[in-house]
C-alpha cells in the first residue's frame, strides 16, 4: 500500500509566529496548519487536502526560507472533528 502526503512548503521568506496544527492532528482542506509573519502581515499557511499531520518541520520563532519544507500531511482517511485545526 502506498502513502500519499502532501508536502507544505514556504512561498516566502518569514517568521513562524505560530504552530496551529501539531503532529497527530486531522485536518481538512482549507485548516490552518502554521501561521507565518512576513513585513507585519500574518500569513495562513493551509492544508490543501484532508489527512493527518505527519511532521511538523519548524517550531515557532524559525525563520523560513522560500521552499523550505513546514509541515507533511498524511492523506485520505475519515476525519472527525475531534483534534481538527479550525481555519483562521
Amino acid at each position: 500500500m502506498t502513502t500519499v502526503a502532501e508536502e507544505i512548503r514556504a512561498e516566502m521568506v518569514a517568521n513562524v509566529l505560530e504552530i496551529v496544527a501539531a503532529e497527530g492532528t486531522q485536518v481538512v482542506d482549507g485548516d490552518t496548519v502554521v501561521l507565518l509573519e512576513s513585513m507585519k502581515m500574518e500569513i495562513p499557511v493551509l492544508a490543501e487536502a484532508a489527512g493527518t499531520v505527519t511532521s511538523i518541520a519548524v517550531a515557532a520563532g524559525d525563520v523560513v526560507q522560500g521552499g523550505d519544507l513546514i509541515a507533511v500531511i498524511e492523506l485520505g482517511g475519515s476525519v472527525g472533528a475531534v483534534g481538527s485545526a479550525s481555519p483562521r
